[in-house]
């Protein structure tokens, strides 16, 4: 719990900055083609990596690293880093390359409706060869932060990202009016910023005297095995992402803005997901790891109890609040100069659309440990492959009468799709029985989310909304989600929720 918070407490600050960022952006250049360029050109390099690195390598990785940890030397866990490191920096050097010759290949795929001749699909190929490299660094630094992690350091990489947001902010307000076309500042603030990142690992990995040095060997036993176990993984992980790329590529067949419509919907659907969802898997891995090596098939099953009572508790008011209040949000962080109404009210059905299914995104990353910590790859990856031909059957579908908002809808039930399979897998695997209570915990949550829903009820209109300067959107809005935490936490007490009901155990 301790750790879960640490690692929230540094990705809200991430996340904070992440919104400073998108208000940047939204106020610069707005719902343009020049955003959605970006985006795409963004998307890419940021789809990889979390299906390599922040996916199938560090589901495979931690759980290798942790075994070294535990039954080998020393010098072996070093040979193991080293050669790890080697190997995963060559791969992705010559990935890199690849990406940066084969852009406009790639633009083409991953976003089949920009016109091959128009200015949408060459700004985004000639931003995607600034941001590919990207991959390179950032996948690097996730696997030093696999090490921090499993080392017990978890706040050193959950602050990294806050690197990026400023990189963001930096090149926006000093280097886009030195450029000719200035939102290509964007595509340099995403190389510099993997840089960045992947260097501020370098101290903290010293101090554990755990600073790789690079060495590559494919035929090593450890990375082997990782290599391995990433096979399978590298598709049962990232379910949730491929489905947002699949959105992308639908949406780019849409009017302009509708790339970036989803764009900032996905990102306040992020925050919860980041500040909860991702902290919370973060730490339950290397836990569960810990339980299935020393054989604690009760604490291994309680583990994942405690993470799932803890997505039920949070990750509901958070979908209650985002749905209710998609467009006040919305008109509060991005409404001004370039970004009009209409981005709003557009934004505002595919942010409700991904808020529905918040609880299944979160819940996949709770899950989804469940198995890689026993070394179980193929387990998500057979249920990610029907996760994956369910989005896509709704998509296609849903399109049709809901645009972009129709991708974001069959996106979230896709996700509820993938959780709940995991979580049936897990029950007939005998990993997961649930502690006593489940019933009665269930009612008093529900119970808690239905006394905030007066506050809901009774929000302001939108014109009220639209009417208001900064200053008024932000205090009102800041009341309002306050006095729903508020009394959200109130009832849960009243009702008899207590943390230390939901403690892991280790």
């Amino acid at each position: 719990m301790k750790s879960t918070a640490i690692v929230g407490s540094m990705t809200m600050i991430s996340r904070v900055l992440g919104f400073v960022r998108d208000i940047v952006i939204a106020r610069f250049f707005g719902a343009s083609e020049g955003t959605d360029a970006f985006f795409v050109a963004f998307k890419i390099p940021n789809f990889m990596r979390r299906l390599f690195a922040e996916g199938a390598f560090s589901q495979a990785f931690v759980p290798v690293l942790s075994e070294y940890k535990e039954t080998q030397s020393t010098e072996a866990l070093k040979e193991l880093l080293a050669k790890t490191a080697g190997t995963l920096a060559t791969v992705l050097f010559f990935i890199t390359l690849l990406g940066v010759i084969g852009a406009p290949i790639l633009i083409y795929i991953f976003a089949p409706g920009f016109d091959a001749e128009g200015s949408r699909h060459d700004l985004a190929v000639e931003m995607l060869r600034l941001t590919f490299p990207y991959l390179l660094f950032i996948s690097l630094t996730a696997m030093a932060g696999g090490v921090l992690n499993t080392f017990g350091k978890f706040a050193i990489p959950a602050i990294t990202p806050v690197l990026l947001n400023l990189s963001f902010l930096a090149a926006m307000f000093w280097l886009s009016p030195l450029l000719d076309e200035p939102i290509m500042a964007l595509a340099w603030a995403v190389l510099l910023a993997g840089i960045a990142q992947l260097t501020f690992q370098f101290p903290f990995l010293k101090q554990l005297g755990l600073m790789p040095k690079l060495s590559f060997d494919r035929q090593h036993a450890g990375v082997k095995k990782i290599m391995k176990l990433m096979l399978p993984a590298l598709f049962g992980v990232s379910i949730t992402q491929i489905n947002l790329l699949v959105d992308t590529l639908l949406a780019s067949f849409l009017v302009a803005g509708s790339v970036s419509w989803l764009y900032f919907s996905d990102r306040l659907v992020e925050f919860p997901l980041g500040i909860f969802g991702i902290a919370l898997a973060t730490v339950i891995l290397p836990n569960l790891s810990k339980s299935h090596a020393a054989g604690k098939k009760q604490d291994f099953s309680a583990s994942l109890d405690s993470g799932l009572r803890w997505v039920v508790l949070l990750g509901t008011p958070a979908a209650v609040g985002l749905f209710f209040l998609a467009q006040p949000m919305l008109t509060t962080l991005f409404q001004y100069d370039a970004f009009t109404t209409s981005d709003v009210g557009n934004a505002s059905l595919s942010l409700m659309a991904y808020a529905v299914g918040l609880p299944a995104f979160i819940l996949v990353k709770v899950l989804v440990p469940g198995f890689t910590a026993r070394q179980d790859m193929k387990t998500p990856v057979k249920i990610g492959m029907i996760a994956v031909a369910s989005n896509m059957l709704m998509s296609v579908t849903l399109v049709l009468f809901f645009q972009h908002a129709g991708l974001a809808l069959a996106t979230s039930m896709a996700a509820f799709v993938n959780a709940g399979l995991l979580f049936v897998a897990l029950l007939k695997e005998g990993a997961f029985k649930p502690q006593p209570g489940w019933l009665m915990f269930l009612v008093k949550v529900l119970l808690a989310n239905l006394s905030v829903a007066v506050i809901y009820v009774y929000d302001y209109s939108a014109l009220q909304w639209y009417e208001w300067g900064v200053f008024d959107r932000a205090l009102h809005l800041t009341l309002e989600i306050l006095a729903v935490i508020l009394l959200y936490v109130t009832t849960a007490f009243l009702v008899g929720i207590r943390p230390r009901h939901l403690a892991f155990k280790s």
